[in-house]
């Protein structure tokens, strides 16, 4: 995110992503520019595990790509016979049984869950191409910061797949059903004026300002109090699966913990 934050000594640091924790604000960076930050299933592997080594004292996790692009997706040698060295090809898991392969994607899955988990505020940064995995990855925190070079695209259907690294529920739940397939289905590519007004992103800014507009974020964040953070982020997720009525109950039994923990009286 920032030069202080690559001074940091990571608490990971393989297979194109980096982990440097700084206080209360963990940054997550890409950082295989050269090949544009093209994923692998060893980076999904390096993600979880950076989900995994997170501190507890962490509240808000940055995600950041180096270079021009936040990533272009994933890493086309997986479609070959050959695959990548030491990854089986999608042609060999497509022989696979339909456990084994159901469990394959499950795992390719990990490095994308752990960002909207409720004691952490997750903010992508993104800037230049975000396309088919790394538009997901984007998806799969809670706020995206872009910078207004941004390029989203959600490939997979022209290549013959679907979405499948968990982007699809978020997708439809920023932009809508409608726009959401159409976005996917003919890979287009969504820009930044267009991603702020449709909700995708929250909010654009010129690319040399991209890291301060993250870091200033990051800070409102973590000057709130942790516990009522962690309670509104939970509501706020669960309020999708709750009739109106139900939420208001959530809402209702939020509060009294709020209460009574500020009053001393908490668990």
């Amino acid at each position: 995110m920032a030069s202080s934050d690559q001074e940091l000594a990571p608490l990971l640091d393989k297979n194109g992503v980096q982990l440097t924790v700084d206080g209360a604000i963990a940054t997550v960076t890409l950082n295989n520019p050269a090949k544009r930050n093209a994923q692998s299933p060893a980076m999904w592997r390096t993600l979880a595990e950076a989900g995994q080594l997170l501190p507890g004292s962490v509240r808000v996790v940055v995600l950041r790509g180096e270079g021009k692009s936040f990533s272009a997706g994933l890493d086309r040698q997986m479609f070959t016979p050959e695959g990548i060295e030491g990854e089986r090809s999608f042609i060999d898991l497509a022989r696979s049984s339909d456990a084994e392969l159901d469990a394959a994607i499950a795992e390719f899955q990990e490095g994308f869950t752990w960002w909207r988990r409720n004691d952490i505020v997750s903010i992508a940064a993104v800037q230049g191409h975000a396309i088919g995995a790394g538009f997901q990855l984007a998806l799969a925190c809670d706020v995206r910061v872009v910078a207004d070079d941004v390029q989203f695209a959600m490939r997979e259907t022209s290549l013959g797949l679907v979405p499948d690294l968990t982007g699809t529920h978020p997708l439809v739940g920023l932009v809508g059903y409608g726009r959401a397939l159409e976005i996917c289905v003919t890979g287009r590519f969504v820009l930044a004026e267009e991603a702020v007004s449709s909700g995708l992103a929250n909010l654009a800014v010129p690319a040399e300002q991209l890291d301060d507009a993250v870091r200033d974020l990051a800070g409102a964040v973590v000057a709130a109090p942790r516990d009522a953070v962690i309670e509104t982020k939970a509501l706020l997720r669960g309020a999708v699966d709750r009739v109106y009525d139900e939420q208001r109950g959530a809402e209702r039994a939020a509060q009294a913990r709020r209460l009574r923990d500020l009053a001393g009286l908490g668990e």
